[in-house]
């Protein structure tokens, strides 16, 4: 419509060269004026539409349409303006301005695109979708638009699109040669987007690497990770590929080992103590006894008689893990006091014999 009304607006004026431009001006602002307020009052209505219902596509498309049409109208109006002032000077910048034109109504459609691809982001991530998938499709989104933008400008411009493809053929192949880094961790970044080791919000870590914190950011290049001393640390996804990763978030219980000892006089306790401590710790409502679930005498140390404990907790959270540990550890020192024996530290019995007198 606008493109349309550009070009009659043209042809007016190639006809009428004794016009009066100020009154055309005038026409011109007058006319993107009722076409801003017709928008507006439009606008208020859709927006209230899209408020009562449910869907969230209509929110994402009405977020991504209204801005850009206010400043579509705006340019449009500008451009006609600029057409009546060429018209007037018989200035050589006339046969510029409808390709500016073009290229900013390009533009505007690729902006409503990319707030489009936005809002349906934002609203994936608060119904609770992956986060780390719905940000890869995202990315994937907005390398789409820029890519046909700057096609658009350039068909727009003159420049031969076929021409374009094949240069740009060439030179990604060239590209290809000299960033050969910059594209390992473009494909890094994909493998992780594909194969989900890891996601934003998960605590990680390598047994290879210095590498553990939690995952702030997966971007094409490197994936932020907050260090549990809160530095950030910036891994290129390439190593990923090359590299073991544990990602202890999805743990399904967490693991109580514990090797606890007595002294060598409680020797006849022992039985009792490990038989109190494993029934405690099926008793335990933080225990999972469906999981391996073992309290035997061990070993006989250097200053101590060993019993080990191996248990899981139901929880995964790290906190409240620890403070099933810490009660469970507590139980087991009322349990050895209970029974009248007592925790071993190292000792060392020193046997003298003693010596005969000299005969004088």
């Amino acid at each position: 419509m606008f493109e349309e009304f550009a070009l009659w607006l043209e042809r007016e004026q190639a006809q009428l060269s004794t016009s009066n431009w100020m009154f055309d001006v005038a026409v011109v602002l007058a006319l993107t004026l009722i076409a801003f307020v017709m928008w507006r009052l439009i606008a208020t209505r859709l927006s209230r539409l899209t408020e009562k219902t449910k869907t969230v596509w209509d929110d994402a498309i009405w977020f991504a349409l209204w801005k850009p049409i206010n400043w579509m109208i705006a340019v449009v109006g500008l451009s006609l303006v600029a057409v009546v002032f060429a018209n007037t000077l018989d200035s050589d910048f006339k046969p510029f301005i409808p390709i500016i034109r073009q290229v900013a109504v390009v533009f505007m459609v690729a902006w409503a695109a990319m707030r489009f691809v936005r809002k349906a982001e934002q609203q994936f991530v608060e119904a609770g979708k992956d986060k780390t998938t719905v940000q890869a499709v995202a990315k994937l989104c907005r390398a789409a638009i820029i890519i046909l933008f700057l096609l658009a400008v350039f068909q727009t411009l003159g420049f031969s699109i076929s021409g374009v493809l094949a240069f740009g053929g060439m030179g990604g192949l060239i590209v290809g040669m000299a960033a050969k880094d910059l594209l390992a961790n473009f494909f890094g970044a994909m493998l992780v987007y594909f194969d989900k080791p890891f996601k934003v919000g998960d605590w990680i870590r390598s047994p290879d690497r210095s590498i553990e914190g939690t995952v702030e950011n997966i971007g094409w290049r490197v994936t932020k990770i907050r260090t549990f001393d809160k530095r950030p640390l910036y891994v290129p996804n390439s190593i990923f590929s090359s590299i073991a990763v544990e990602n202890p978030s999805r743990m399904s219980h967490r693991r109580i080992k514990e090797t606890i000892g007595i002294r060598y006089e409680d020797a006849g306790k022992m039985r009792q103590v490990v038989q109190d401590v494993e029934q405690m710790l099926r008793n335990h409502p933080e225990i999972d006894t469906s999981e391996t679930l073992m309290v035997n005498f061990n070993s006989f140390n250097a200053s101590s008689l060993d019993f080990f404990i191996y248990t899981f907790t139901k929880t995964t959270n790290w906190v409240h893990y620890h403070h099933v540990k810490q009660d469970v550890l507590a139980k087991v020192i009322d349990i050895v006091l209970a029974n009248g024996a007592e925790f071993a530290f190292p000792t060392r019995t020193v046997h003298l014999s003693s010596a005969s007198p000299s005969a004088d």
